[in-house]
């Protein structure tokens, strides 16, 4: 497994080694050893699994009291993966980093608990799995908006075109007046 800094402390792009052959091909997605080696501690204890259509923009998403690390991964499509940083007293505070995740290239992102998440479908489907080091906490649980101005993420969207959005997500709010943990 290689780690790949990002421009947000913390936020690492991880590239697995693959195994192939003609039957296939076989990777580890977690080994705490290693994964603990390259500096990241995660105690999991959730896995979620999101199947969305081209278009969908699941997103900005965090939790107050009980903030969720995650290990996320594509297993089949294409998305453009987005975090946020939401941590008190961070140097990156309210910048964001974005990358695209699919199928194809095997890398994942680690995303430590204080940091919002969100992504944008490019394939027909996409598949995205992740694993949570905190239990989902819906009384915790607060939506950043997608298009926040302030935050001007460049999602990789066709001119003129808006995402595919839940209610929820829709009605996500400014950082400016989210509720944040201090």
């Amino acid at each position: 497994m290689r780690a790949v800094d990002t421009p947000i402390p913390g936020v690492k792009v991880l590239e697995p080694v693959v195994f192939e052959d003609h039957r296939g091909s076989f990777m580890e997605t977690w080994n705490a050893r290693e994964f603990s080696a390259l500096g990241i501690e995660a105690p999991f204890v959730q896995d979620n699994h999101s199947r969305s259509v081209h278009g969908v923009l699941r997103g900005l998403h965090y939790q107050l009291g009980k903030p969720q690390g995650k290990l996320v991964r594509v297993s089949s499509g294409d998305v453009f993966d987005v975090v946020v940083d939401l941590r008190a007293g961070s140097p990156t505070f309210a910048r964001w980093f974005g990358l695209r995740l699919s199928a194809a290239d095997r890398r994942m992102l680690w995303v430590p608990p204080g940091l919002a998440h969100g992504f944008l479908v490019l394939s027909e489907t996409a598949d995205v799995i992740y694993k949570c080091t905190d239990y989902y906490h819906p009384d915790g649980e607060r939506t950043i908006l997608w298009s926040d101005p302030h935050l001007a993420i460049d999602w990789p969207l066709p001119e003129g075109r808006e995402p595919v959005l839940s209610q929820k997500d829709r009605q996500g709010l400014a950082l400016a007046d989210a509720e944040l943990e201090r």
